[in-house]
């Protein structure tokens, strides 16, 4: 086995009763001269009898504690909440999506609660070890906030090795002296003696850089010799299964936890409880052949007989759950302003806020003015403001410019390809009019505006990388007779768009309100997407981002409440008509589907009155374009941006 020099990448996941700032600092420490990537995993247990979509307001308030934790740590760290029927299966599906090179738990010793805590390590590092996901590191802190010395005890093997390896790490990032102790019994000869101190010499030559003392103890009692030779509160390092075979083999690691035994090993969990400093165990990943698992499910009749696309379906609604539960947010955790801005520099990122307006001469000039003085002045989150016009005939453009907003109509830009009406147009179009990382996208026919309509949308990618797309979602009241009444909106989403996607697209169906018009995404998956240029664009931008980057790659925001003008019955139906023929035309494009009939462009409204009783045929269905990094121009503007050229 080859020793890890450094831990780049470290998991730590959080327990009860168990101090994760200084977890990681320690972590911090193991990544030698470069800082390591440390991510700090809260897991929401979810009873077997409940459905892990239940789980979301826990894991929201889990995530905003441990947002607080992360904010006020000395070292950089990336929070992440999961859901899960366990803590340790939550910790080994991150060790899986995060690939850590090590999973550095604490052990609390003292206190009420130390005993769950003890054994939630335990079954963490039993559910780690059986998979093999990552090096294992389990400490427990001592009282003195930084030791005087490093100190391990080794007797060999790829544990002892590690534990070496890891507290030279230590001891040369905290400047402290190292020393490594090996203890025997009294009754070897000289001649074991003297091979066994040459082990020791060579070991410490391999594995740990810079001056170290070697001590070597004669005693019966190992525990007791390790614990004096460490009693003025130093760490003291070993590695797993030291003196004793409990958790020495990997195999049935879970029945040897039932069964009693500790993974750890007897010694290192006595010096554990009974060391006066800081004690830190590690433990080796080793390497499994990856048919093994196939051929002991093959031997035990475990493994089903299922084709992938079964299997895949069988996962879907489980998936949509967790993901509903994990990454829902609600923009009163992105109200501080300026950490956002913070996150934003820290990132060199820039944010491009486009909106869309077909005469909204009523509402426009307070969202601009909301939006500049909350957003772009008072804090600098957004970069550059767009208001893309469709050929309003009132006078939305001179107050959306009077109040700041560069204004453009969507008919003058990249005239070359055409122009076509709807708001799907605009929005492609507003991106080769922008240059921000971060495009959001905000409807203009909202009453009650608030900032939160653009910071909502905007912090979930400012603080969690794997999200490339996020949508808003609120409350709905609907005007009816000049009186609003609470519920009844988005009646499009509710009559058609969530059954829909529930038959054919269920990987999408935890999105609350898949058409509403406040997102926010990446421009680097936002230019590779197509645009359909209506009243589908929304549910086009799930369809296709999903194809792309799955899941995980969303998320959604509570954004409260919203009014804005409501449609009559006669544009609604067109509208869902519309969004419609979207959706099965991206299941004959992706799933090779023929669902679309010849005529299926053409919709037939009755129309009736006192001389006439007939149908009206019109013809409805949104064009597409193309992703717009398809378009030279767009890919020109692109290349004299990175040369600081004038963007158009």
């Amino acid at each position: 086995m080859t020793v890890p020099a450094r831990m780049p990448t470290v998991l730590i996941p959080v327990v009860e009763h168990v101090d994760v700032r200084a977890l990681a600092e320690i972590a911090a420490s193991l990544g030698g001269e470069e800082p390591p990537e440390i991510t700090i995993v809260a897991v929401v247990e979810v009873p077997l009898d409940r459905d892990l979509s239940s789980g979301a307001r826990a894991a929201r308030n889990a995530r905003i504690r441990l947002e607080e934790l992360a904010h006020g740590l000395s070292v950089k760290v990336h929070p992440v909440v999961r859901t899960d029927r366990s803590i340790p299966a939550g910790v080994v599906a991150a060790a899986t999506e995060f690939h850590p090179d090590l999973i550095l738990a604490g052990w609390s010793s003292a206190g009420p609660g130390s005993h769950r805590s003890q054994d939630a390590v335990e079954r963490i590092i039993a559910a780690v070890a059986e998979a093999h996901a990552a090096h294992i590191g389990v400490v427990r802190l001592g009282s003195a906030p930084r030791p005087g010395r490093v100190l391990v005890a080794v007797r060999g093997g790829p544990n002892a090795e590690f534990a070496l390896a890891s507290a030279s790490l230590l001891a040369s990032r905290w400047r402290l002296p190292l020393a490594v102790l090996h203890v025997m019994p009294p009754w070897l000869t000289r001649e074991a003696r003297e091979q066994a101190e040459q082990s020791l010499l060579a070991m410490a030559r391999e594995h740990a850089s810079g001056e170290v003392d070697r001590v070597v103890i004669e005693a019966d009692d190992v525990v007791a010799a390790i614990r004096d030779a460490s009693r003025h509160d130093d760490l003291l390092l070993l590695g797993a299964a030291f003196g004793g075979s409990a958790g020495g083999a990997d195999p049935g690691v879970a029945a040897q936890l039932d069964a009693g035994a500790t993974l750890l090993g007897d010694v290192p969990v006595r010096l554990m409880r009974e060391a006066s400093g800081s004690v830190m165990v590690v433990r080796t990943r080793e390497a499994v052949p990856p048919a093994m698992f196939e051929e002991l499910a093959a031997r035990s009749g475990t493994l089903p007989a299922l084709d992938h696309a079964t299997e895949q379906l069988r996962a879907v609604p489980e998936r949509v759950e967790r993901w509903f539960a994990e990454s829902n947010y609600h923009h009163a955790e992105f109200g501080d302003l300026r950490r956002l801005v913070d996150l934003k520099d820290q990132q060199g990122l820039t944010v491009s806020l486009v909106l869309p307006t077909l005469n909204e001469e009523a509402t426009i000039g307070d969202i601009v003015r909301r939006a500049r003085e909350h957003l772009m002045e008072r804090h600098a989150l957004v970069d550059e403001l767009l208001v893309i016009d469709s050929a309003s005939t009132d006078r939305t453009r001179e107050i959306a410019a009077a109040e700041g907003a560069r204004v453009v109509r969507h008919q003058d830009v990249l005239r070359q390809y055409g122009s076509v009406s709807g708001k799907g147009e605009a929005l492609w179009k507003s991106l080769y009019e922008t240059t921000g990382d971060l495009v959001a996208w905000a409807d203009t026919d909202v009453r009650d505006w608030d900032p939160r309509m653009v910071y909502g949308t905007l912090g979930p990618l400012l603080i969690e990388p794997r999200i490339q797309y996020v949508k808003g979602y609120y409350q709905r009241p609907i005007v009816e007779d000049g009186v609003l009444k609470e519920g009844g909106g988005g009646r499009v989403t509710e009559l058609v768009a969530r059954p829909m996607i529930n038959l054919l697209y269920p990987e999408l169906s935890g999105f609350i309100q898949p058409l509403a018009g406040e997102y926010a995404g990446r421009r680097t998956i936002l230019e590779q997407i197509p645009f359909f240029t209506g009243y589908a664009v929304e549910i086009g931008h799930l369809i296709d981002i999903y194809e792309r980057v799955g899941l995980g790659g969303f998320g959604q925001v509570d954004l409260e409440r919203r009014v804005h003008r409501n449609q009559e019955i006669e544009g609604l139906s067109k509208m869902s008509f519309v969004i419609l023929q979207a959706v099965l035309k991206r299941l004959e494009s992706g799933r090779r589907a023929h669902l679309l009939a010849e005529l299926g462009s053409r919709m037939k409204l009755p129309r009736s009155g006192p001389s006439e009783l007939l149908l009206e045929v019109i013809e409805l269905g949104d064009a597409e374009r193309p992703p717009i990094v398809q378009i030279p121009e767009y890919l020109g503007r692109v290349v004299g941006d990175s040369q600081g050229g004038a963007p158009h």
